[in-house]
């Protein structure tokens, strides 16, 4: 199943099928950038939309409000990040593909610096109307993160398996939000080595 074919599968009863494909991207793209400078709650749907190049009536049509429409384009945003996971995970060399998926990634995180930073920000914050979204965005990412790091060491403990799923899912985020904001100069390819140290050789 494709990226928007997740997504409308799983958006609810609410969401209506008239978007496409290139609207949704153009939308999940301005959003995050002014989301990005602004923040989720100070960004309007006018602004989103003028800046998408689509109508602010198409954006009430598909999506009903703006909280509807940040859910469903950061829903969206993580089918992206898992459809590239997804096509690097079965590479035949089991540590190749792990550190290919983590340098996917860091790309991932780098293009959508704003989408990272909303993850982190709302996906803990217990109050916040997104966590839901966000929390199962992440356990979907992990179980891809413990699949790849199962066939490194399928003699591992689940428990073990489980941590170091989780350990390398959330240094590969801290980096990317660290690399963007901190430390521009700091290679990919520095960053997928030392996520890529955590994994003991079988």
């Amino acid at each position: 199943m494709s990226a928007p074919e997740r997504a409308a599968a799983q958006a609810g009863p609410t969401l209506r099928p008239a978007r496409t494909e290139a609207t949704r991207h153009k939308l999940f793209a301005a959003s995050m950038e002014i989301i990005g400078e602004r923040g989720p709650h100070s960004v309007t749907v006018d602004e989103i939309a003028a800046a998408a190049g689509v109508s602010k009536g198409s954006v009430y049509y598909n999506f009903g409000s703006k909280s509807e429409m940040i859910g469903q384009l950061l829903r969206f945003g993580g089918d992206i990040l898992l459809e590239r996971l997804g096509r690097l995970a079965d590479r035949p060399d089991p540590r190749q593909a792990l550190a290919a998926m983590v340098g996917e990634a860091l790309d991932f995180l780098d293009e959508y610096p704003s989408f990272a930073q909303l993850w982190v920000s709302e996906m803990w914050h217990s109050a916040s109307e997104w966590r839901p979204i966000l929390s199962r965005m992440r356990g979907e990412v992990i179980d891809l993160v413990r699949a790849a790091v199962t066939r490194i060491d399928p003699s591992g403990p689940d428990e073990d398996l489980d941590t170091l799923a989780t350990a390398i899912f959330g240094a590969t985020l801290a980096l990317g939000r660290d690399r963007h904001s901190f430390h521009p100069e700091r290679s990919r390819d520095a960053c997928v080595r030392a996520v890529m140290r955590s994994v003991a050789h079988p």
